[in-house]
């Protein structure tokens, strides 16, 4: 065998080796963070984010208090259970408090663009996100 075809075995075996299906996140959900820029449609001129490229997490910043958890599903199926969030207080926690109670009602997530996570709960809720440009 040449080196060439060597290498190629033994990258093969080596793929072979990683985790697949339910755990791999779909590369399309891997921005670091999706900024939050409306919720059922309407803007939301806070600062908002969300981070879901960590397989069965959602982590992300509100306006005042970072946040994390986990969620069920594989994506695009997201069902967010209880998050955990720091205390801070700040002039725009009733918009934190819209951001996860809005979060917590969302089911599926999509990436509906090249630019744009859509994430829709059962009652027509929504919420979309934009990927941030560097």
């Amino acid at each position: 065998m040449t080196r060439y075809t060597l290498a190629l075995v033994a990258s093969l075996g080596l793929a072979a080796c990683q985790p697949a299906g339910a755990d791999a996140v779909p590369s399309e959900y891997l921005a670091i963070e999706w900024k939050l820029v409306s919720i059922d449609g309407q803007p939301f001129t806070a600062n908002g984010k969300i981070d879901l490229s960590a397989p069965g997490r959602v982590a992300g910043q509100g306006p005042c208090n970072r946040f994390s958890g986990s969620y069920d599903g594989t994506l695009p199926d997201f069902r967010p259970g209880a998050l955990a969030a720091t205390r801070m207080a700040c002039p725009d926690l009733s918009a934190e408090s819209a951001m996860l109670t809005a979060l917590g009602q969302m089911t599926r997530a999509e990436v509906t663009g090249p630019v744009t996570l859509l994430l829709t709960g059962p009652k027509g809720g929504s919420m979309e996100f934009v990927r941030p440009m560097n």
